[in-house]
């Protein structure tokens, strides 16, 4: 913004007043930016555009859950969350329309993928989202949607850098999580930036041969090479890595499971959610009852880390974990 202002021959302080327009205002119409002259309001209209998605469908769940069909510039579909639980409220943004993962529990892997979400595209979510809240707070972002955002590795790390600058949308590290199936060569480039924000690994199961059948991902970064990388990410971020465990019946939640998971995170600083599997139409899974639950979370609590059971959210409009598929419903 700063290069394009001094290219206009303009003072380089217009873009901390357009910035503050956009980012605290929520304005995206340069002719309402009364600050500005009208000369620059009318050059910057000619040369620039401000687009956010444009809202399908808005569909809420009986928990409060609200789930967003978005349309891009070029008629692509996305999905975005928004997950309310006391004074805290979850945005769940995408990073890529579809994804190429091919996790065989998940909807929107059935869509293959058709792109990656540009830059402005992945934070426009979150600006949609601050807009369509209103008076409630967004507290936190968590990259959990439609796509694997280490495969979109430059323009979600440009996005977490402009939802963390303080002329922006200042979020603290804190309230931001990347979660991954496992791309281990840009794990390690992540924790390279420098850049800090929360990691959630989805692990699905500690056994190699089946944590392939849920993540083909698996067969191209084992698990033995995924927990050493971890464990140098580890070392360099503030953050204690989370662990996300969908729950299947009769496939991961047995003694066998309980043991490999126990020896695969006992020396990890972690956390670990468990989260029953969400139905999806036409895969060949069953969510576990309630006693299968319990027993499993039971079995689960000598680790040392913190376990917790994060109940699903939106499952009845398709918003749920492993859900989001960019249907209109």
């Amino acid at each position: 913004m700063s290069k394009c202002l001094l290219d206009l021959g303009e003072k380089e302080y217009r873009a901390k007043q357009i910035l503050n327009w956009i980012y605290n205002k929520y304005t995206t119409d340069f002719s309402e930016m009364t600050s500005l002259s009208e000369a620059l309001r009318i050059k910057l209209q000619s040369i620039l555009s401000i687009s956010i998605p444009t809202i399908i469908t808005k569909t809420v769940s009986n928990d409060g859950t609200t789930k967003y069909l978005l349309s891009l510039q070029d008629r692509s579909n996305i999905e975005m969350v928004i997950i309310p639980n006391g004074k805290k409220n979850t945005l769940c943004i995408s990073s890529q329309v579809g994804c190429a993962r091919e996790c065989t529990f998940c909807a929107t892997a059935k869509l293959g993928l058709n792109r990656n979400l540009e830059t402005h595209e992945i934070t426009s979510q979150v600006f949609l989202a601050i807009r369509e809240m209103g008076e409630d707070k967004l507290t936190n972002i968590v990259f959990m949607g439609m796509g694997e955002p280490l495969d979109n590795f430059e323009n979600v790390v440009k996005a977490i850098r402009i939802l963390q600058h303080d002329l922006c949308f200042n979020f603290s590290p804190r309230r931001i999580t990347i979660s991954t199936s496992g791309v281990i060569p840009q794990i390690a480039k992540l924790a390279e930036t420098g850049l800090k924000l929360k990691l959630a690994v989805s692990l699905n199961s500690a056994i190699q041969s089946k944590r392939e059948i849920l993540m083909p991902i698996s067969k191209t970064y084992p698990l033995s090479e995924l927990k050493k990388n971890l464990l140098d990410f580890r070392k360099k971020t503030p953050y204690r890595i989370t662990f996300e465990y969908v729950m299947i019946k009769d496939f991961n939640i047995g003694q066998e499971d309980v043991k490999a998971l126990l020896k695969f995170l006992g020396d990890i600083s972690c956390k670990l959610n468990v989260i029953k599997w969400n139905e999806v139409d036409d895969l060949p899974f069953e969510t576990p009852a309630t006693r299968e639950i319990d027993k499993f979370i039971s079995s689960m609590n000598v680790l040392s880390s913190a376990v917790t059971y994060r109940r699903s959210r939106g499952a009845d409009i398709g918003a749920a974990c492993g859900q989001l598929a960019a249907k209109n419903i």
